[in-house]
């Protein structure tokens, strides 16, 4: 059990956890125009039948194919077989697009000596995608990945936070999350992890210093950093 007494501070704050989309990736916006031709629909009926049974892909309880046929189904579409692989295709392209100011500081924090993980909440075959990828070898610095379709958990799920600490093998109190949905945020916080939610580099470095964490180390986007993470500690110290 751990100590719901102990409170993070720039002292005891050993890990931090990323959200993978919209954090240290960014949606690819030719990809997401290229699922837009496909399906017909514009952007608001898109995404408003994108994300509507995208946590039960992020479950892993169905394909690509899968979703891309329920999506059919609300959007009253027939999609051929092309065009279903198509849309998976277009849909890994949307999620591989990194952000090097975030990988440069991830980078930063592991070479600090600040445990990693990633906790996303990912469908299978954009992580089939990732982990096939060499230019995706970054994943190895990290101290634990998290994915839910491996687990089928997915945020908020209290569980998938828990884990993701066991692995870390700290305490929530001892963690820095962050993420770009307030929901995900709530129930980090729920569980005693110190979370922040993401917008952009340049928010996040505000925040940290308005919270008075990680000021000991090389801070996200500052400027004299290099985006490839290169002797990213000697630029920014």
């Amino acid at each position: 059990m751990w100590d719901s007494a102990v409170t993070c501070n720039l002292y005891l704050m050993r890990a931090i956890i990323f959200d993978y989309g919209e954090v240290l990736c960014h949606r690819d916006d030719s990809a997401y125009q290229n699922l837009l031709a496909i399906t017909g629909l514009d952007s608001p009926a898109f995404e408003s039948i994108y994300w509507r049974d995208r946590h039960q892909y992020d479950l892993g309880l169905f394909d690509g194919p899968g979703f891309w046929q329920r999506f059919a189904a609300h959007a009253g579409r027939v999609f051929t077989p092309a065009e279903l692989e198509a849309l998976v295709a277009a849909d890994i392209r949307m999620w591989i697009q990194t952000d090097p100011v975030m990988l440069a500081w991830v980078d930063a924090l592991q070479k600090a000596g600040l445990r990693t993980a990633i906790l996303s909440n990912m469908v299978p075959e954009v992580l089939h995608a990732m982990l096939h990828r060499p230019d995706f070898a970054w994943l190895r610095g990290f101290t634990h990945l998290t994915w839910s379709c491996e687990l089928h958990i997915a945020k908020p799920d209290p569980a998938i936070y828990r884990l993701t600490c066991d692995h870390l093998s700290v305490a929530p109190a001892e963690c820095l999350f962050l993420d770009d949905k307030p929901e995900n945020i709530r129930a980090a916080e729920a569980l005693g992890i110190q979370a922040l939610l993401f917008t952009t580099p340049e928010q996040l470095r505000h925040d940290l210093a308005a919270h008075n964490w990680l000021q000991d180390v090389p801070q996200p986007g500052k400027p004299g950093a290099r985006p490839d993470g290169n002797d990213l500690l000697t630029a920014v110290l």
